[in-house]
């Protein structure tokens, strides 16, 4: 993100002419869409963690170890890099017809536009929106179900330390 960065704010300051030639306009955009989705996958990955580490304690400490966090880890920037590279090939440097050096702009390239390859990664980027937030939406729910339902299990002697560490799981979901 912090390399691509420079490139995104040079875009909104002012969009022509693009300096940096074409292959820093298609990776900057690649990086861009890369990160992005590893991000979003990256959160779902972790509320998965996080509803098995809850709902199913005994589990989660036989499934989640460290070798297949970092397996999961590496399967998560694969993908979400693979699924993002179309848009290296989906922009490019277009200059209009006038030819005038100040008119040369980053942006997605006439083929693009017709092939519809643009559009159908237009539906990926939603899907990679609309999936997630609806994952996130029923493990979260499963999560605070599964909380709610120990809550009322919590009588004992017992039932003082086990509430603490219930209030500081709520606090720290809470948190993130």
């Amino acid at each position: 993100i912090l390399m691509g960065l420079p490139f995104d704010l040079y875009r909104l300051w002012r969009s022509r002419p693009w300096i940096f030639g074409q292959l820093l306009c298609r990776l900057s955009h690649y990086l861009s869409e890369g990160c992005t989705y590893c991000t979003i996958l990256h959160i779902t990955a972790l509320t998965v963690e996080r509803y098995l580490a809850i709902c199913f304690p005994l589990k989660a400490k036989v499934v989640v170890t460290k070798r297949r966090v970092k397996a999961i880890i590496g399967v998560l920037w694969a993908f979400a890099f693979v699924s993002a590279s179309p848009f290296f090939f989906l922009v490019g440097v277009e200059q209009p017809d006038n030819h005038t050096d100040f008119s040369r702009e980053c942006k997605p390239t006439p083929q693009a536009l017709q092939s519809g390859l643009l559009a159908t990664m237009f539906w990926v980027t939603t899907c990679y929106f609309v999936l997630p937030v609806t994952c996130l939406s029923v493990l979260y729910g499963f999560i605070g179900r599964e909380l709610w339902r120990s809550n009322t299990r919590l009588r004992g002697p017992s039932s003082l330390l086990r509430e603490k560490g219930h209030r500081q799981t709520i606090r720290i979901l809470g948190e993130s």
